[in-house]
């Protein structure tokens, strides 16, 4: 068992409390627990719990869900379509009754999905109005994020408006402490809500994720 896949390991059963990781599981990418909807459903809601207790979460949305964040996000659902679908859930009456569902928006599931380290490629490519050049680059904002700089003085530097420099600052923000954790959490969705075996496009989006993420760490020598 590899140094990755016993982290992802450690986390399940940190998350579990149990060891139900079988020898075939651990060897193979992707089953790290049985496919079955149940035990699946399960150890998604555990691990949006155990990020809840750790990092604490900036929407007041339950971990039903989040789980539903999780499994939208790995489905390639927008997030537009995952805030439709939550608001379905809590005007069906399950989950987070306290949340009233005309107040879940597209931006509640983008600050959800941050929650959970779950990035995606479009989030780091920062807008341009149309003809010109970003204002920015993402990578130079994440360095002088992880350097500790304010979004003031980001803005400072990169000659850029503070509103815009915060929308992806978040996204810098969530991408650093995904790192931090070695991107176990990400993995570890990814292992239960993704099939290792199917070749799709959501996959590869998230394995060229992990690999530019790596390599932009790398390059920059951020200290972490």
């Amino acid at each position: 068992m590899d140094e990755k896949t016993a982290e992802l390991r450690d986390l399940f059963v940190e998350a579990t409390g149990s060891e139900t990781v079988t020898e075939r599981q651990e060897a193979e990418r992707g089953t790290l627990v049985d496919r079955d909807d149940e035990s699946v459903g399960e150890a998604v809601r555990n691990l949006v719990a155990a990020m809840r207790e750790r990092y604490g979460f900036s929407t007041p949305l339950g971990d039903a869900a989040y789980a539903l964040v999780a499994r939208g996000r790995f489905a390639d659902e927008g997030d537009e379509s995952i805030a439709a679908a939550l608001r379905d859930e809590l005007a069906d009456g399950d989950g987070d009754s306290e949340v009233d569902p005309a107040d879940v928006d597209a931006e509640t599931v983008r600050k959800a999905r941050f929650d959970l380290h779950l990035v995606r490629e479009s989030d780091r490519e920062v807008d341009a109005d149309e003809g010109d050049e970003p204002p920015f680059a993402y990578g130079d904002l994440k360095r002088l994020t992880a350097a500790g700089n304010s979004i003031v003085e980001c803005a400072e530097e990169l000659d850029a408006q503070p509103d815009a420099v915060a929308r992806y600052a978040a996204v810098a923000r969530t991408d650093i402490a995904s790192t931090r954790a070695n991107d176990r959490f990400r993995d570890a969705f990814r292992d239960l809500l993704t099939d290792a075996d199917i070749q799709g496009s959501l996959a590869s989006d998230a394995r060229e994720d992990g690999l530019r993420e790596a390599t932009e760490d790398i390059e920059t020598d951020v200290s972490l």
